[in-house]
């Protein structure tokens, strides 16, 4: 047994410590997300600053950070919510200086994986960003020797700690170090709002930690994401696949609103499955679901994720994940999510907490050790992830623009994508709406080509839009083709198609059947909204810290930053707020966000703006039916 941590009080002392043990070169590691030790790093940082001799290289991924919003809008509305909405979090001093371009020479900041959108326009971030598979991650930081983790730790008071929400490169790097592969400084940081998860894999002795900072004054609240509305488009998506889930599998999905969208239909076709078959059937889209699982869960599912989001945990406690496999219900590498989440899970029983593995991602994200027990348990597996766009001939981006600019990383999308075809009965599904609206013009995300491919065409399998399934392993490339424009926005389709003639991948005499040709958005409200009407599909189906007012605002600031920099969009949406009304709901909205009796033109365009959107979503508690705005 190793000796216990020196405990310190103070972050400021513990810094100095750090660079009394291991010299002023230090190469800092952090957990991606929420298990960074942010008082230490501050405190790191900090000395840094002051002492050029100091250099200081961070390695982490998606540092998370609370918004602080570019508009007029976004401020009034993020402004007097931004503790309740995401946490009384503190920021990590090296994206101030990064924010500021004030980052010193001897500071280096590098990341694998970017909070979505956050550093696209940062040169200095981009430059130093390095693309990397998840579970890649490890063997390139340990190439580059970090001499300090800093993580935060969750306690219960006994002998152990836990690594809680990030097991999934720390546990591995401690047990490096256990067999003299690695060294390094493990500074641990207290924080009570951290649900302690029990296990193997996330519980260390106290004497693997060296440093530890224990001060009741820098116990932070979490970070707390916001949930996102969730569209018709995206329940429809979910719908398609839930039908695509067999019962006794195996099941990933992530954050975001498609992965809550998956998580309430699987939960309805659980509840009421006759219901469930009743909203499919009504569907008006042809494009045909190679599967159709429509009935309850008898054996229940078995989850494996590299991330544990709130959408899993619902179905784990509505017991839809509850086939045991390798010693747990369900297998995790890491989490981060709404403050509801983390409640949930420290106020679970230990016992039931205990059938949550949190385990390293090199154990969720691959087959590697223990195949044979991995390919068993892993049966019929159900790999759900999102994309920003998909080819005609199945390649699928996800994380880098036309032009290269990273917006968020491969992550463990690839590996997902690779178990999916290396599993007798595996399929990957790439989920993603069909358009997308940018600097308020529309834009198709099937498009026919794209430069930068996160999962190359050759790991095709299964793309799901609002518009349905196509099912494209194995499949000839002009069948690939017509089934991918068979689930395309029909305004693309012609255009998708032409290309595909001129590369000669269908026949010059194809015709697009009039079944695809009514993929639009009003069709897609014409099955849906009467389910909405009668209390299904809500637009925060897992619920919400925003107040109704916010909920309200929420979609139609949405669809203002649709609108973007267009004017005749936005004016367009001027001019319906202007016209006379007075519904008591907007005039809450418009006091929520201070433009209540504006008196200034500015202030009254901007009213107008808002009241427009209101309306142009349908009015309160309504919600957006495609993402394309229409």
């Amino acid at each position: 047994m190793n000796p216990p941590p020196e405990i310190h009080d103070d972050a400021d002392a513990l810094a100095k410590e750090i660079v009394a043990r291991v010299g002023p070169d230090i190469r800092l590691a952090l957990p991606l997300g929420l298990g960074k030790a942010n008082t230490v790093a501050n405190a790191l940082t900090r000395l840094a600053e002051r002492d050029g001799a100091i250099r200081l290289e961070i390695f982490t991924a998606l540092t998370l950070e609370r918004p602080d919003p570019g508009s007029e809008l976004g401020r009034r509305f993020i402004g007097p919510a931004r503790d309740r909405l995401f946490g009384a979090y503190p920021g990590l001093r090296y994206t101030e200086l990064l924010r500021a371009g004030a980052v010193p020479d001897n500071i280096t900041v590098h990341e694998f994986f970017f909070l979505a959108g956050n550093w696209i326009g940062s040169e200095t971030q981009q430059r130093n960003y390095i693309t990397a598979n998840y579970t890649h991650a490890l063997p390139y930081l340990a190439e580059r020797r970090p001499n300090v983790i800093a993580q935060l730790l969750a306690h219960e008071g006994g002998a152990r700690y836990s690594l809680s929400c990030n097991t999934d490169i720390s546990a591995d790097l401690i047990a490096m170090r256990a067999r003299g592969a690695i060294d390094f400084l493990m500074v641990g940081e207290l924080n009570d709002e951290l649900p302690f998860m029990p296990g193997p894999a996330a519980e260390i002795d106290r004497g693997e930690v060296d440093l530890l900072l224990d001060d009741p004054a820098t116990r932070f609240e979490l970070f707390s994401a916001l949930k996102q509305p969730v569209s018709l488009a995206d329940h429809a998506i979910g719908l398609h696949v839930a039908r695509l889930i067999p019962d006794g599998g195996t099941l990933q999905i992530g954050i975001g609103a498609i992965g809550d969208a998956v998580a309430a239909a699987l939960g309805e076709r659980h509840r009421d499955p006759g219901r469930f078959r009743q909203i499919l059937r009504a569907s008006p889209f042809a494009a045909k679901s190679p599967m159709d699982e429509t009935a309850a869960f008898e054996t229940g599912l078995y989850a494996v994720t590299e991330m544990l989001v709130e959408g899993l945990l619902e179905l784990f406690e509505a017991g839809i994940i509850r086939r045991e496999a390798q010693g747990a219900k369900m297998h995790a590498a890491f989490f981060v999510d709404c403050r509801n989440f983390y409640r949930r899970l420290r106020e679970m029983p230990r016992d039931r907490r205990a059938e949550i593995a949190m385990t390293p991602v090199s154990f969720t994200n691959e087959l590697y050790g223990d195949e044979a027990g991995k390919r068993a348990a892993r049966r019929d597996a159900r790999f759900v992830n999102a994309a920003m766009k998909a080819t005609a001939l199945g390649g699928v981006v996800s994380d880098v623009t036309r032009n290269g600019r990273i917006v968020s990383g491969v992550g463990g999308q690839y590996n997902f994508v690779a178990q999916a075809h290396a599993l007798e009965s595996g399929r990957s599904i790439i989920t993603l709406p069909s358009t997308r609206r940018s600097g308020g013009k529309l834009e198709s995300n099937i498009v026919w080509d794209h430069p930068h491919e996160t999962v190359p065409r050759h790991l095709r399998d299964i793309v799901v839009t609002e518009y349905g399934v196509a099912d494209l392993r194995g499949k000839p490339d002009a069948e690939a083709v017509t089934a991918m424009i068979a689930i395309a926005d029909s305004r693309f389709q012609d255009g998708i198609l032409r290309r595909a003639k001129v590369a000669g991948k269908v026949p010059a005499d194809w015709q697009i059947p009039p079944g695809f040709r009514v993929n639009t958005p009003r069709t897609l409200e014409n099955w849906l909204q009467p389910w909405r009407d009668e209390g299904l599909l809500p637009r925060f189906p897992l619920g919400t810290d925003m107040t109704e007012v916010e909920q309200d605002l929420a979609v139609a600031l949405d669809r203002v930053k649709m609108a973007g920099g267009a004017w005749r969009e936005l004016a367009g949406l001027a001019l319906r707020g202007a016209r006379p009304g007075h519904d008591p709901q907007e005039a809450a909205c418009l006091s929520r966000m201070g433009l209540a009796g504006s008196a200034g033109m500015k202030e009254r365009l901007m009213a107008w703006i808002v009241r427009g959107a209101l309306r142009r979503a349908g009015g309160p508690h309504a919600s957006a039916s495609s993402s394309d705005g229409s």
